[in-house]
This record gives C-alpha cells, sequence and structure tokens, in this order.
C-alpha cells in the first residue's frame, strides 16, 4: 500500500501547479464580493489560498484515503477562501444575507457559538458557496495549461466574516494556540487569554450599542429637522395664501433608558430632550437643554452650537420666535460653519416679517452651502414678498436645478408668472 502512495513531493508539485488557477479564480471571487457586499463603512476583504504546509497536514487528517491509487488534487472546502473584516457586529448578519441572495450557498457554520462563558475561542461566520460561473474566467492562463488542469467539480470557496476585533483575536490566537499544544501547566496563560477574548467581546458589544443609539439619535434629530419645516411651511403658507395639507405625525420613536450613556451624563441628558422634544413635551426639553447649556461642564463650542440648534428649534415649535432666533445665533456664533443654523435664522426672520434680514440669513446660508434646494425656495418666498420678482424666479430656478420642484414651488411660480404678466 505504501508504494502506491504519492511521494509528498509529487502532491506539493500537483497542488502547486494549481496555484495559478486558484489565484485567479479567488481574484475574481474577491472583485465580485467587493461589488455585492453593499455596507458602510465598506468592509475590508482580504484573500488567501492555503498554505501548502496546511493543505498536506489537513489532507492527511481528513481525507488520507483519498491520496491513494490517484494523482488527482484532493479537493479541500477552504483551499481558497476570503475573509469580510466588518466594523460592527450587526454588519455580520447583513454581509451572511447578502451573500446567501447572491450566490449558491453550500453551507453556513457559526464557529465559536457554542463556547460557554468560561472558554475562550475565536467567532466567526463560515460560509461555503459554489465558484460562480463568471469567476471561473481564466483568460489570462494558456489553452494548454487550462486543459492540463481541470478545475475539479468539487471546489469552493470558504468565505470568513468577522469583526475587527473577531479578525484580531482570531490571527493572535491561530499563532498561540493553534500552532501549539497547550499542557496542564498552561492553566494561568489560558485565564489570561479567556480575559482578552471577554474584553474584545464587550468593546465589540458597547461598539455596536452606541451605534445603535447614534442611528436612533440621528433618526430622531431627522424626524424634529422635519417637523421644524413642516411647521415654517404651514407658516409661510398661510401667510403667501397657499394650501398646506397637513400630514399625520408619526409616533416618535421611544430611545429607552437602556442607553450606553451614563446617567446624568451630558450624553444622557442630550437623549432625555431629544425624547421630550420629539414626544411634543417642549417645555421639559427646553428645560433639559437649558440645564445642559448652564451645566458648568467643559464643552467644546461644536457641542454647544448644537444644544443652542436644538433649542431654538424647541422655542420655534412653541411659537417663541425671538428666543428661537436668539439660539440660532448663539449656534452660529459657536460654529461659524454651520450654515443650517443660520438658514434656520433666515426662517424665524421671514416668519416674523423681517424678509430683508432673510434674505440676508439665507444669502449667508447658501454662501457656506450652495446646495441648498429649500434655502433657494425660501429665499425665492422673501424676494417675493420684497416685491423682487426676477430675483425669485432666478431662485426658484435655482431650487429646480436642485432637485426641488414641489407644489410649493409650481404655485409660487404661478404667482411670478402673473406678477410679470401684469407688468
Amino acid at each position: 500500500m505504501d508504494s502506491e502512495m504519492p511521494s509528498k513531493g509529487k502532491i506539493e508539485e500537483l497542488y502547486n501547479s494549481y496555484y495559478p488557477i486558484f489565484s485567479c479564480i479567488l481574484n475574481n471571487i474577491q472583485n465580485a464580493l467587493a461589488e455585492t457586499i453593499d455596507l458602510n463603512p465598506k468592509p475590508v476583504l482580504k484573500s488567501r489560498i492555503k498554505s501548502f504546509k496546511s493543505y498536506y497536514s489537513k489532507v492527511l487528517r481528513q481525507r488520507a484515503d483519498q491520496i491513494y491509487h490517484t494523482d488527482q488534487l484532493v479537493c479541500l472546502t477552504d483551499m481558497i477562501g476570503v475573509r469580510v473584516v466588518c466594523a460592527f457586529l450587526e454588519d455580520i448578519s447583513d454581509v451572511v444575507k447578502q451573500i446567501s441572495d447572491n450566490y449558491s450557498v453550500r453551507e453556513i457554520e457559526r464557529k465559536g457559538s457554542d463556547h460557554n462563558f468560561k472558554e475562550f475561542g475565536y467567532e466567526s461566520v463560515h460560509i461555503l458557496i459554489d465558484i460562480p460561473s463568471d469567476c471561473l474566467d481564466l483568460g489570462m492562463l494558456s489553452d494548454d495549461y487550462v486543459k492540463s488542469h481541470p478545475i475539479p467539480k468539487e471546489l469552493c470557496c470558504e468565505i470568513q466574516i468577522r469583526t475587527i476585533l473577531q479578525d484580531a483575536w482570531a490571527e493572535v490566537e491561530h499563532e498561540l494556540i493553534y500552532k501549539t499544544e497547550f499542557t496542564p501547566f498552561d492553566e494561568p496563560l489560558r485565564r489570561k487569554l479567556a480575559c482578552v477574548n471577554a474584553s474584545l467581546s464587550l468593546a465589540d458589544t458597547i461598539f455596536q450599542e452606541i451605534r445603535d443609539y447614534q442611528k436612533k439619535f440621528q433618526r430622531a434629530v431627522d424626524e424634529r429637522r422635519e417637523t421644524f419645516y413642516k411647521q415654517a411651511d404651514v407658516i409661510t403658507d398661510k401667510e403667501n395664501g397657499l394650501e398646506t395639507s397637513a400630514k399625520a405625525k408619526a409616533e416618535p420613536e421611544k430611545i429607552g433608558r437602556a442607553s450606553p450613556y451614563v446617567r446624568g451624563t451630558i450624553d444622557d441628558m442630550i437623549l432625555r430632550a431629544l425624547q421630550a422634544h420629539n414626544s411634543g413635551n417642549l417645555d421639559l426639553a427646553v428645560s433639559v437643554y437649558s440645564e445642559i447649556i448652564s451645566s458648568g461642564e467643559k464643552m467644546n463650542d461644536t457641542v454647544l452650537s448644537v444644544i443652542h440648534k436644538h433649542r431654538g428649534m424647541a422655542f420655534f415649535a412653541q411659537n417663541k420666535y425671538k428666543e428661537a432666533l436668539a439660539d440660532f445665533e448663539k449656534s452660529a456664533g459657536f460654529d461659524n460653519k454651520n450654515f443650517r443654523s443660520v438658514y434656520y435664522m433666515g426662517i424665524v426672520h421671514s416668519v416674523m416679517g423681517e424678509e430683508e434680514k432673510a434674505v440676508e440669513a439665507f444669502t449667508k446660508s447658501l454662501e457656506m452651502n450652495s446646495f441648498q434646494a429649500h434655502a433657494y425656495y425660501r429665499r425665492a418666498l422673501s424676494h417675493y414678498n420684497l416685491a423682487d420678482y426676477k430675483s425669485s424666479l432666478d431662485d426658484l430656478a435655482s431650487a429646480a436645478r436642485l432637485g426641488l420642484d414641489n407644489d410649493e414651488c409650481k404655485a409660487l411660480r404661478s404667482k411670478l408668472n402673473k406678477k410679470f404678466d401684469m407688468l
């Protein structure tokens, strides 16, 4: 039997002769995955062809019977692989779904999911996919070479999906554990490694919690901004004889108290004010915003700019326009790049009937950021109220170029056309 078994050198020669094919296929798969996976931030893709040393060791362990009586390459499931390294835990399930939706999946395995809290080991999702037909393009290789090296039917690609921290742990673990053998005297080292693994797992969890609350926070900020704009539209449209179809306000999302922020901190207070604001409890929102401003906590100018802007929006919702204007001015003062607060100043001036000041504020905001379609529209309204019809029409054209041509724009354009017909 031993005489019929190919030598290690012969097996290595055969394996290495397939390297150009593996390399070409793997490059095609990595490029395809880069186009398929849609995440923000983009994951890092790494690829590798299994070294012959690892391949040979695994073949002897798992497929020794298959290397007898044959000069065919024995296929393993992980000879070629791509690693997808994501920023957050939630990204892993997104990548799994996107791969499952776009490729023929043979198997999905969640490594490390069976560990108990006393054990250490890396966690990772491994997916085996069939080689996509469009990734079998070996155009760079000669026809003779391809004919003499038929692609094994069993060939597949292993895709490993991990977070950055899981990947870091796996790399270190591979060197410290997988390549060595622990003895009973290594228990202190095992405890230390378990502590490191637990710390990395906790860090991944905390990163995900913070990301979750950032998303909720941003959705709530977007909702509040939209409410602010709608209120301004209602006031402006009434003044200009336009009808506004009020939409039912959706129930605000509750941020909840299971927050990564410590109670009483600035972050925690902002979340509390945000919830009160979006729930319509404007008095409480203003009170909390004011408490933050006067708390004596050391805050940078950017944070102060944001808090004053938020409190200004709450004052505006209470029809306290002077207080709102004062906060927007302070917000802009703390951050000279805050074009939104300057834009809000223009809205308040317009609502107060101070159209010249409104035009001045809108113009200043557009100088900071010229891609504001609504700022052009509101300046067009102010120009109209000042009887500067040509400037109003020019601003409407700018708003349309930026994609804003809603019913309000069309109504204003109709009124302008009538004015020009009368001239």
